[in-house]
Parts: structure tokens; C-alpha cells; sequence
């Protein structure tokens, strides 16, 4: 809770000339956010529509279905929260998955106008851009008086090496521009007099923040609550914060009535519903930091460009740290040149801020110790709290996300402070820009890599699919639709958008029961239609096709209650090329021969076979 500007109050008015400047000041961050947002995602603004992301087109295919479905389920009365149009015959609960339901249903009418791969796009820019502005925000209004300051940190926040990896398809970890909102609304909660509306307030926040990105809204949670209570117990603010206790008490209380009303539904399908599970899909080890990444080079970087960057996270998305040695240096020097000055109110806030940074740090390292990619037998505290419920499904080197903010926080105080009183020697300001530029510029963003993806077919975009689909009926793309053959998926999402009516598929890219130990796992259980489907595809190799396994596939079609059986000319394959020629051969002898119909190849599945 910095005390000075208060987080409640703010800082006093400017003079016209400073406000003139300020304005100034504020427009110059605008424009720059909005430069380096757009230049980030350069590479899909050439073609949304025929781009995507090269080391995470699954996901992205993920949310622009997510975004087609959740328009299409409330323009057409859905539940936005459960569907049968995926995983047939079980259905997927979309509430313990990341279902952005707010900006389905916000930028609906930008969907159907323009199409999925377009709005996510449009959604993924305006992330970025509203991340560094509203952190600018916070840091101007409420806790430093220099703008340039507050520009520099809040700039460094929205392009730190985590957002700009996460912005590889990653709608909901993009959407930092909550947790400054929610940190305002926080800290408004002192106020007496207004704990009522306040609390109504930041509820709906809450709200908001769980149904975009429900593990960035409970990082947030966790880090926030270490910060108040660090910051309470401290000497300098002990008497304040019991003050302020019952005001902040009952506007919690306000805030957890309101939340929980309106989350009652998806809560409800979150911890009891159909299809939940319990954990994640993800190995909390392979996706744990690794403790060098800390001082590591990210790869999409101008120091990253320049051959620096490692393959230290489990995959390109997930570069939760990589500061690199010199900003590493430069924050604990900006945390001694803080401290030395400081009062004691402002050594209280230095002092929450770095516990949270230690926690936070020390628990991003997983279960086990990884040090320079080799793991280590050395056990972390996240090994025993990785086991309590809510914690279980979250991905431990995601907990680093929250350092950047502390790191940004110190960078603005320690600017704001040089400008209120800048080094009476030449030298020592020097060494200070100097300091600043070198941990900073080698982090520079450089654009998202993106290649041309596989064009959906005429027969989906044209509705010719509709004369071999009954109405609810299913069908399937070979192969069957996962997180590595999207196609399914980016099919449904066009029909859906498009207005041409429903259909069903087996499979698809989620998070549902079937892992070990009663855990998730990402998309079905295989069956053999599916596990000959991949082989084919992935190997280029036919497989054997018995009388046992004719069997085994009609059980599958039956199960799945497949009518159609589609193969394009090009099929997507997130992580390889697919030989379809092998896809195809394998289809013929499951199925008999094809039609060719359009740019398709087509089995139409007898009534009797399922």
C-alpha cells in the first residue's frame, strides 16, 4: 500500500504548464504502446485470415473457436459454459478450461463481422496496448509523480519477455491490464465511507478477471495478499492498517458476496460439474523455471535476435523470466539505492515488494530444482504446496510472471526518484542512463514468428457440408481432431461465425478428465480410429487394417456417432507436416473408397455402422 502518492487519494494537481506536459507525456506512451503492440504482432496483420502463430497455431486455433462458439452460444441462448459440439458423445466443461467468456461475448458482433482469426487477433494487440497503459496508469496517478517514470515502467511490464512469449496465442496471460485494475480497486477498499460501492466494484472486477484468465486472477490474488500482509505487520504501518482493517474487512466481504453470485454457475461446473477434473494436464516439472532462465536472454528479443536467447523454457510460449544478468543487476541495485533513501513507510512497500518477488521466484521453480536444463534432486516448497487443491492446477514457472510487475514498480520508483533529485555528478547520472539502457534495450521485443497456415476447405466455407451433415449430426476431420490436428475445430469455428448452422465432432483441444491419478489430460482418451489416424498422418506409414480392427473402428464410429468423414488436400499439423497421401490410404481401407466432393475427400458412414 505506497503511501506516498497515496493509491487512494492520488497525487496532487498539476500546475497548467506540468499538466500540459503531462498530456504530453501521456500521448507520447500511448503512441509508443500502441507501436510496439502492433509491432509485435506484425507478422499476423499481413493476412489474419491465412496466418498464424509458428510455435503455437493450436492455441490460437483454441481461442478463435472459443471465441466463435462463445458468440454463437449466446446469440443463440448456449450455455457458453458446456458443449456438446466437441468431445462427442461427453461434452466439455468450458469453465475448468480457458474460456474467455467476457471477450466472446464482447466482441461477438466483431466476430461475426469479420471472422475468429481477425477478432483474436484484434483481442491480442489491444491486450498488449491496454497491459502498458493501464500499468501506466496505475503508476502515474497513483504511485510516482514522473510520468517518464511511470512510462518507462509500465512500458517494461506490457513488453517483459513473459507477456511478449504468452502473446504467442495466449489470450487470457495478454490480458494484464487486469491486475492494475484490480490493484486500484484493492487499495480503494480503506476508504470509509464507500466500502459498499467499492466492494460491488471490484466483485464485478473479479468477475471479469475469472472469466478471461482464471489462474492470472488467483496469482494475482496470492501476490496481492502476500503484499498487504507484509506490508501491515510492518512497524511503520501497523497503526494505519488496523485503522483500516474493518473498512477493508467488510469491503472484502462485499467483494466475495458479489463475485460469488456471479460465478456461482461456473464455480459450480469448475469443482462439480461434469467432465472436471482434478490437476492439470501438464507435468508441474517440465513446467517448473528452470533457475538460469532468470538470467537468460528470451528468444523473441533484439539480444535473442543477436543469437542470446536459450531454449531454457519448456516450449517458446513459456519464457516466464529471462531477464538477463543486467537487468537482474540493475533491479538490486535500484532496490539498495531505494532503500538507502527511503522513509520508513517507503521501506515498508520496497520490503513487500521483495518478499513477493523471493516467494514468487522460489516457487516458479517447481517441484524439483532444474539449473541449466539439468534437473536436480533438490526438493522446492512448491513441491509440497503444488499438492493443495486450486494450487494443483496451476503451472508453477507461470508464478515468475508476477516478478516482471515488482521489477517494473522498482524501475519506475527508482527513475521518479533520480528526477526529483538527479546525482549531483555528471558521471553517476551517466553511469545510471547507462545502467538503464543496457538492461533494457537487449529486451526490446522483436515480432512473433508466424507462417502461412492451411486454408479451410471450400466444402466447410461454401455450406456444402451441410448436405452430408444432418442437423446435430457429427462430423470429423481425419485425422480427429487435438491439439496437434486443429482442424475440426477451425472448421466449427467458421461455421459458427458464418451463421451456417452446427455440427459436432469427436475430439478436439481441451482439458478433460482421463490423466493419471484421476488428473486432466489435454483432449480424449485415443481410441483406434483415432491412435491409426495420427500414425498414418504423423509417419507417413499405412497400418495394418485386420478384421479385429475394422471391428474396433465401426465400436469407434458408433460411439462417436460419426456421419462424415472428411480429409482435405492440406491438413494443419501445429507441431509436423501431414501426409495426407498416408491419411488417406488408411481412410480407404477403413471406409471403402471416397467422394470427391469440392476439395475434400469424403466416407459416408452406412446407419448401420453407427
Amino acid at each position: 500500500m505506497p503511501s506516498s502518492p497515496s493509491l487512494a487519494t492520488g497525487p496532487a494537481p498539476a500546475s497548467p504548464p506540468r499538466a500540459l506536459r503531462d498530456r504530453r507525456a501521456d500521448l507520447i506512451v500511448v503512441l509508443v504502446a500502441l507501436a510496439l503492440a502492433v509491432w509485435v504482432t506484425s507478422g499476423l496483420w499481413r493476412d489474419p485470415n491465412v496466418r498464424t502463430i509458428t510455435v503455437n497455431s493450436s492455441d490460437q486455433a483454441l481461442f478463435e473457436w472459443l471465441l466463435a462458439f462463445g458468440g454463437h452460444a449466446v446469440t443463440h441462448g448456449e450455455n457458453p459454459f458446456f458443449t456438446y459440439l466437441i468431445n462427442v458423445p461427453d461434452g466439455v466443461n468450458l469453465a475448468v478450461n480457458t474460456s474467455i467468456t467476457v471477450y466472446a461475448v464482447v466482441f461477438a458482433p466483431l466476430t461475426y463481422l469479420i471472422g475468429p482469426p481477425a477478432t483474436f487477433l484484434v483481442i491480442l494487440t489491444l491486450n498488449l496496448l491496454a497491459t502498458a497503459l493501464t500499468w501506466y496508469w496505475l503508476l502515474s496517478r497513483h504511485v510516482v509523480r514522473s510520468r517518464l517514470a511511470a512510462g518507462v515502467g509500465g512500458l517494461f511490464i506490457a513488453y517483459s519477455p513473459g507477456m511478449v512469449s504468452h502473446a504467442n496465442a495466449h489470450l487470457n496471460w495478454t490480458a494484464g491490464w487486469l491486475v492494475p485494475l484490480l490493484i486500484w480497486r484493492l487499495f480503494a477498499l480503506r476508504r470509509p465511507g464507500h466500502w459498499l460501492r467499492d466492494g460491488v466494484i471490484l466483485g464485478v472486477l473479479v468477475a471479469v478477471a475469472f472469466s478471461i484468465a482464471a489462474e492470472g486472477l488467483f496469482f494475482a490474488a496470492l501476490a496481492l495478499g502476500v503484499f498487504v500482509a507484509v506490508w501491515a505487520l510492518h512497524p511503520a504501518h501497523r497503526a494505519e492498517a488496523r485503522a483500516a482493517l474493518p473498512t477493508f474487512v467488510r469491503g472484502l466481504g462485499v467483494t466475495a458476496v458479489v463475485a460469488g453470485v456471479l460465478l456461482s454457475y461456473p464455480l459450480w461446473l469448475h469443482f462439480a460439474g461434469p467432465q472436471r477434473f482434478h490437476g492439470t494436464g501438464f507435468d508441474p516439472v517440465i513446467h517448473s523455471e528452470d533457475i538460469a532462465a532468470f538470467a537468460a536472454f528470451p528468444r523473441r528479443s533484439l539480444a535473442g535476435e543477436v543469437g542470446l536467447g536459450t531454449a531454457l523454457a519448456p516450449n517458446p510460449t513459456e519464457e516466464n523470466s529471462f531477464f538477463g544478468i543486467p537487468l537482474l543487476v540493475l533491479t538490486v541495485v535500484c532496490f539498495v539505492a531505494l532503500w538507502r533513501r527511503a522513509d520508513p513507510g517507503r521501506r515498508a512497500v520496497l520490503w513487500a515488494l521483495g518478499v513477493v518477488a523471493l516467494i514468487f521466484t522460489v516457487l516458479s521453480f517447481g517441484p524439483v530444482a532444474k539449473i541449466d536444463g539439468r534437473r536436480t534432486d533438490l526438493p522446492m516448497p512448491f513441491d509440497v504446496l503444488g499438492q493443495l487443491p486450486v494450487v494443483n492446477a496451476a503451472l508453477p514457472a507461470r508464478l515468475a510472471l508476477v516478478v516482471a510487475p515488482v521489477i517494473g514498480v522498482l524501475l519506475a520508483y527508482t527513475l521518479d526518484q533520480l528526477r526529483a533529485a538527479p546525482p549531483r555528478h555528471r558521471s553517476t547520472e551517466l553511469a545510471w542512463s547507462l545502467g538503464f539502457a543496457v538492461a533494457l534495450l537487449p529486451l526490446l521485443p522483436t515480432p512473433l514468428l508466424t507462417r502461412e497456415r492451411e486454408p479451410i476447405p471450400h466444402f466447410i466455407t461454401s455450406g456444402t457440408w451441410r448436405e452430408y451433415v444432418s442437423p446435430d449430426g457429427v462430423l470429423t476431420p481425419v485425422p480427429l481432431t487435438v491439439d496437434i490436428y486443429p482442424d475440426g475445430q477451425r472448421w466449427q469455428a467458421y461455421a459458427l461465425s458464418h451463421r451456417q448452422g452446427e455440427f459436432a465432432i469427436p475430439g478436439g483441444f481441451f482439458l478433460g478428465p482421463g490423466g493419471p491419478d484421476g488428473r486432466g489430460r489435454i483432449g480424449p482418451v485415443p481410441r483406434t480410429l483415432s491412435a491409426l489416424m495420427d500414425q498414418a498422418g504423423r509417419t507417413g506409414l499405412v497400418p495394418i487394417v485386420t478384421d479385429g480392427t475394422i471391428r474396433e473402428v465401426q465400436s469407434d464410429l458408433r460411439h462417436w456417432r460419426i456421419e462424415t468423414v472428411v480429409l482435405a488436400d492440406e491438413v494443419h499439423g501445429a507441431k509436423f507436416e501431414v501426409d495426407e497421401a498416408a491419411v488417406r490410404r488408411t481412410a480407404t481401407a477403413l471406409f471403402g473408397e471416397p467422394q470427391r466432393i469440392d476439395d475434400v475427400w469424403l466416407w459416408r458412414i452406412p446407419p448401420a455402422d453407427r
